[in-house]
C-alpha cells in the first residue's frame, strides 16, 4: 500500500462522519459529470480524455506502449483504434522491437488536451477548497 494512504481504523464513524463522507462522494460525482459532460463538448468520451491524460501524463516519456495505456486503463485496443481514427493520437511501431506499438498524442489531441485540462483546472480550484475542508473534517482536523 502506498505510503500516503492511511489504513482504515476499525473504529465506529459517527453520524457527522458518515454526513462528510456522503457529501465528499457528492462532490466527487458531481466533478466525474463534470468532466464527462466537458469531455462530450470537446467531441472525445470520457474514457479518451483520460487516455490523452495517460499518455500526456506518462513519465519522462511523450509516447507510450499500448500495453501501458492498456494498463492505465484496464483495456486499450478499441479505445486507440477510435482515437487513430479521430486523429487524436498516432501509432509508431518500436524502432527496437517490432511487437510493441508507442501511441503519442497528436497536434489536435494536445489542443483538445489543453482546452479541456484548463476547465478542468478550473474545477478543481473551484470544488477544492469544499474538499479539502471535507478532507479536514474526517480526518478530524477541524
Amino acid at each position: 500500500m502506498p505510503a500516503h494512504r492511511k489504513t482504515c481504523s476499525p473504529a465506529r464513524l459517527s453520524k457527522a462522519q458518515y454526513r462528510l463522507l456522503a457529501a465528499f462522494r457528492y462532490h466527487l460525482r458531481r466533478f466525474l459529470h463534470f468532466s464527462e459532460h466537458a469531455a462530450k463538448n470537446a467531441g472525445l468520451t470520457a474514457r479518451q480524455h483520460q487516455a490523452l491524460l495517460a499518455i500526456k501524463g506518462f513519465p519522462d516519456q511523450e509516447s507510450i506502449t499500448i500495453g501501458d495505456l492498456a494498463e492505465q486503463l484496464h483495456s486499450a485496443v478499441g479505445l486507440v483504434d477510435r482515437s487513430v481514427k479521430q486523429r487524436l493520437i498516432a501509432r509508431q511501431p518500436s524502432a527496437h522491437d517490432r511487437r510493441q506499438v508507442y501511441v503519442e498524442l497528436t497536434s489536435r489531441g494536445s489542443k483538445i488536451l489543453e482546452r479541456l485540462s484548463g476547465v478542468h483546472r478550473a474545477e478543481i480550484q473551484r470544488l477544492g477548497p469544499r474538499l479539502e475542508s471535507l478532507l479536514e473534517s474526517l480526518d478530524g482536523r477541524s
